[in-house]
Order: C-alpha cells, then structure tokens, then sequence
C-alpha cells in the first residue's frame, strides 16, 4: 500500500528505482520468517544479516573495490534500502544500518589492507560491524570521551569503557574512539578497529530496551592492538566520527520515514474497516484531518531526506546542516504520525504485537540515536548563522 511516487522524484536516478522493487520484493519474501515475534534478537539479526548479505544487498554498505556495488557509498541507495526494510519491520532495517555504520569509517578513512581485511566479510553478511562512539560520561559531547589509546612500541593499549553500542555481543569488529592526546577537546581523538575477543576487551553487560536489538556496554583493561588498526592518522577521530554521521545520519530519517509510511498504511487500512455511528472511520471529518498531516509530513520528510542524500552524492564535501534538518524533521515527524495511527485504532493499537504498537516503540530511539533532536538542533542554528556571518 505504501506510496511510491517519491521514485519519480528527480532527486533518484534509474538505479535507485530498480534497488526500490529489488529490495522490496526481497522483504517483502524473507523478513518476517527471520525475526521470529522479536524473541531472539541477537538470533535474527544474524539471520538478516546473513540473508542480505546473500541476496546481494550489503554490498551497498562497503564500496568497491572491497566488496561493494558503487565506487563511494552512496547515500541515495542507502536511505531507500533502510526506508523500504524499516516498512516490513525494525530489526530488518537495524541489521543493514549497523553493517554500513559499523564498518563506515573503515571505508572512509581505513588503507587498503584493512579495507581488503574487513570490508568483503561485512558485504557478504560474514562479519558483523559495530560503532563504538559513546560512553557512560559521553554521549552527544563526543569532546568529551575519556576512554584512552596509549601508544606502546607497534601497538596501542587501550583503557575505557563504552556503552549503548549496538551490536555489543554480537559484532565480529568494533570501530573504537579514545583519546590520544594530541590537542584538547575533540582535536586529541583516534580511532581504532578491534576484533571481537582481544585479550582485555570484554562486552561487560547487555542493555534491554524498549525495542529489543542486540545492545551491549564494552571495557578495555590493557587492551593491546597493532598500530596499523588505526584509522587516519592521531588526532582524526573527531573527523572520522563526523564524516562517518554526516553519511548515516541522513539514513536514520529514512528508516524513521519507513516507519511513519507503514504507520500511514495501518491508519488508512484499519479506518476503512472499522466502523463508528454506522459509518467507516475514515468518513469522520477528524480521522480524515490526520490522515491528511500524516501524508503530507511523509512527503515533507521523504524531501529533506532526499535532498540531503542527492547533495552528498553529488560529491558535497560536507552536509552538516541538510543531514541535521532531514535526521530532526523525520523522526519527530514519525513520533507523531505513528502516534495518531495508534490513536486511530483506539485500544486495538495498544495491544501487545499489534504493529502500530511495535512502531510506537520502534521510532522513539531514533529520536536519540546519532545526535538527540536538540543536538540536531544546535546544528542546525550554528550552520545556519554560520552561513549569515555570525
């Protein structure tokens, strides 16, 4: 049911159209005998992955010549795969984000032996990737990260803690951030690739949350690993990280944007059927206002998110401030159509399982995750006065 009239926009070229009817027919075939009712998490993310990776869809993840199917990521390919997954459910979409973003700054900032170590095991669904960024003490305030990376002859030694790291558990490698000190703040950051089961490196706790995925807090006690398992040079951990979000950043809108879709579908199909004061719902001049914010705040999202992915595609150095606009306007926006959808559907939509009510828990982390709403923010007014001179 959902619209697809936003392929025709000009913002998406014929690729882009066939990687839609692809990935949807694929879904549509696969993803809900893989989830398994959300009972085993860590389970059905190996699956999905594992499933992707086979019907050739991970290779948007990592770029060629390492496995992947376009020369740089791009963008536009990655919000309709994560726009069209998190319309058939949120772990689907989980399970292919966290392969580009756990293995994101290996392809944007790793030489070509790491690239060729780690990058064609992500895009076959052999190797899972994970994003170590935040701490207990850190989470927005990325300047603030205390874990540290010391160097020791032709190794670095680890000490820290990170936690809310998705894939904690279950990952194969982890893209670290600590502290090396080569400047204050931000400007004294590395980052570092590190294998699952290196001595001193233990996932210390798994975190449950409102929609179950594979969750975990991490430590390094004298963790050692070789120096060539840097990325960039010391110091670029700041740049890599923002590098690294102004790529994925724009996806969490189009996964939030997938959601709000299916919530549209499950409002207009439920408001048909039922009936009230002998007429369908949908008749009701107030079901018919909602429906109508719905559609247009999806259109109005789906155009942010598009134009920030079409922008950075065009090779833009830097799209901090679309990025910003289409992660905030998207997902709040999701919040609130998912809301009236379960609204709609009055106590049928907060039923256990109901899928309105799995959308109502899926959507609220995205308003967090990769930068809360108020850091999007903050973004977004230090750009746009940057822009005016101020």
């Amino acid at each position: 049911m959902a619209d697809k009239t936003f392929l025709d926009w000009p913002f998406l070229e014929n690729s882009h159209r066939e990687l839609a009817e692809d990935i949807d027919a694929w879904a549509a075939g696969h993803v809900y005998r893989m989830v398994d009712d959300h009972q085993d998490p860590d389970g059905a993310c190996r699956k999905l992955v594992k499933g992707l990776g086979e019907a050739g869809f991970l290779t948007l993840c990592v770029p060629a010549p390492h496995g992947g199917r376009h020369g740089q990521l791009d963008v536009r390919s990655l919000c309709i795969a994560r726009e069209t997954l998190a319309r058939y459910d949120g772990l689907a979409d989980f399970a292919f984000a966290m392969q580009g973003l756990g293995s994101g700054p290996i392809s944007l900032f790793g030489t070509d032996e790491l690239k060729q170590r780690y990058l064609p095991a992500v895009a076959r669904g052999e190797a899972i990737g994970a994003f170590a960024l935040t701490e207990p003490d850190s989470g927005s305030d990325v300047a603030a990260i205390s874990t540290t990376a010391r160097a020791d002859g032709n190794e670095f030694v680890l000490d820290g803690a990170k936690t809310w790291i998705s894939n904690g558990g279950i990952a194969d490698q982890y893209v670290v951030f600590a502290r090396t000190g080569e400047a204050e703040g931000a400007r004294g950051l590395s980052a570092f690739v590190v294998d699952a089961g290196t001595p001193g490196f233990e996932v210390t706790e798994r975190i449950d949350v409102i929609a179950p995925h594979p969750l975990g807090k991490l430590e390094f006690d004298g963790c050692r690993i070789p120096a060539s398992n840097r990325l960039g040079e010391g110091g670029d951990g700041f740049k890599i990280a923002m590098a690294t979000l102004d790529v994925f950043r724009t996806t969490v809108g189009a996964a939030a944007l997938g959601f709000a879709r299916r919530a549209l579908d499950e409002a207009v199909s439920w408001s048909t059927r039922r009936r009230i004061f002998g007429e369908p719902l949908s008749e009701l001049q107030m079901t018919q206002a909602k429906i109508a914010h719905m559609a247009t705040s999806i259109d109005a999202a789906a155009l942010l998110i598009y134009r920030a992915a079409w922008t950075k595609d065009r090779r833009a150095p830097r799209i901090t401030r679309e990025a910003a606009m289409a992660k905030m306007f998207a997902t709040e926006q999701a919040q609130q159509i998912i809301d009236q959808a379960l609204q709609l559907h009055g106590g049928e939509g907060v039923r256990s399982g109901v899928k309105v009510e799995q959308l109502y828990r899926d959507i609220r982390a995205l308003r967090i995750y990769e930068g809360a709403t108020e850091v999007q923010q903050i973004i977004i007014a230090r750009e746009t006065l940057k822009a005016y001179g101020g």
